[in-house]
């Protein structure tokens, strides 16, 4: 179990590879709120592992179904043949998400669920006779996972100034303004009028040009960046009104996050296209899916010679483990009311987050569903450093927490009881008040 070395073969994603084998930190199991370190620590998961484990870690149900699952079917190919669980659970995500959002095309994470739903549109916009439009929108500071797609309409620099981007590719500017919303609870009252970018996207290219604009509701990876009163309903009204697809990138959003199946839902504004993976089968194993309205569907498959659709898919696409996951989680999600239980958690979650104003070193707090963040003055010459102290303490103390530069974010299995809400910002607090 503990067989660690500093020589290991793992290249580690998005981490400090000689830093982490030099001091590695590591976690052997996991069960309801907790991961569990080599050596019998618990830390309580203050992240939901990675804004992914909703329904708490090693929920019977989902383990019984993939136990079952693999000593039944271990595989299945999803090219010109299927099997029974994979219609089924799509049958499920559709009665749960907006109406009208009914075809469901799988993948295997969120990265791939993006650029399946960037095809989609451009796919889409050709069917029906619109085949200049292949400019895509994204926004500053957006993450939208790391294929090429992703990071070209993503905004985050560091993901995309080492590698060649899609061509044709404009961004929005973000609605993060510090100085104005800072210590916001929920959604701010200004900023509305920032969707108006668009328009002047719209007027430099032309609407005939523009296929889709992606969007996450709530920002998460840069840091629980949430969206102004009205911006994302202006978006809707500009982007249907130029025959614009608007896609929702709800990787994190969906699935209880914000009390509801999906961030559209909690905002009253239904997008063409969702995104969304990790909260899908409570990342017990890897799944994602682009989730597109019937009208898209119908136009793609009703207007394509006879034959193949639509040229795109993945050997995992609807893999039998995860499609039986998924349904497990879902019956998780249902028979322990959790979306409920995430609505009724958000205010006292709200509260216990903004105790910490006035801490040392805050300089905002976040919040929005069952998701926080808490902004840290960077350090002098090092910025980001003081957040990385902090997760580090952190989790030596007992408590997982995820960083991005000065931001620290927690979003929390959504089982999470109000005495674990108070340990996590009693620590967090405790922590800030310890530090240089």
């Amino acid at each position: 179990m503990n067989s660690f070395s500093n020589e290991s073969s793992f290249w580690m994603p998005f981490t400090n590879n000689r830093g982490f084998k030099a001091n590695p930190r590591l976690l052997a199991s996991a069960k309801d709120m907790h991961y569990f370190t080599p050596d019998g620590r618990a830390i309580l998961d203050g992240t939901s592992g990675l804004w992914c484990v909703n329904a708490g870690h090693a929920r019977p149900k989902i383990v019984e179904a993939i136990q079952k699952q693999a000593a039944t079917l271990d595989f299945a190919p999803t090219f010109q043949l299927g099997h029974p669980l994979a219609f089924e659970f799509a049958d499920e995500i559709a009665k749960i998400f907006p109406a009208g959002m009914d075809r469901v095309f799988f993948t295997n994470s969120g990265s791939e669920a993006v650029d399946s739903a960037l095809k989609i549109a451009l796919a889409y916009q050709r069917a029906i006779g619109q085949g200049t439009r292949t400019r895509l929108i994204g926004r500053e500071k957006g993450y939208h996972g790391v294929g090429f797609g992703g990071i070209s309409v993503g905004g985050i620099a560091n993901n995309r100034r080492f590698f060649p981007l899609l061509p044709g590719v404009d961004h929005l500017p973000h609605t993060f303004n510090i100085e104005a919303d800072a210590f916001t609870r929920g959604q701010p009252e200004k900023g509305a009028e920032l969707a108006d970018a668009l328009e002047s996207i719209v007027t430099l290219h032309g609407a005939e040009t523009i296929a889709a604009v992606i969007v996450e509701p709530v920002a998460g990876s840069i840091g629980v960046m949430v969206p102004p009163k009205g911006y994302l309903e202006r978006l809707r009204e500009i982007t249907r009104r130029h025959g614009i697809l608007l896609i929702f990138d709800e990787v994190i959003t969906a699935f209880g996050r914000l009390g509801h199946p999906t961030g559209a839902q909690y905002f009253g504004v239904t997008p063409d296209i969702i995104t969304c993976a990790k909260g899908i089968t409570n990342a017990a194993v890897p799944m994602g899916a682009a989730v597109a309205s019937r009208k898209i569907y119908d136009a793609i498959v009703e207007n394509a010679a006879p034959g193949i659709e639509l040229f795109h898919g993945y050997t995992y696409s609807g893999h039998p483990l995860a499609a039986a996951a998924g349904l497990a989680t879902l019956a998780t999600y249902r028979e322990d009311g959790l979306f409920e239980r995430s609505r009724a958690l958000a205010p006292y979650w709200e509260e216990r987050a903004h105790s910490l104003r006035g801490a040392p070193h805050v300089i905002d707090i976040r919040n929005i569903g069952l998701m926080a963040a808490i902004e840290l003055r960077p350090r002098d010459g090092a910025p980001g450093a003081r957040a990385m102290e902090v997760f580090h303490r952190a989790f030596d103390e007992g408590l997982l927490l995820r960083v991005t530069a000065d931001t620290i974010a927690l979003s929390p299995p959504l089982i999470v009881e109000k005495a674990q809400i108070d340990q996590m910002f009693d620590k967090i607090g405790s922590l800030l008040k310890s530090l240089s």
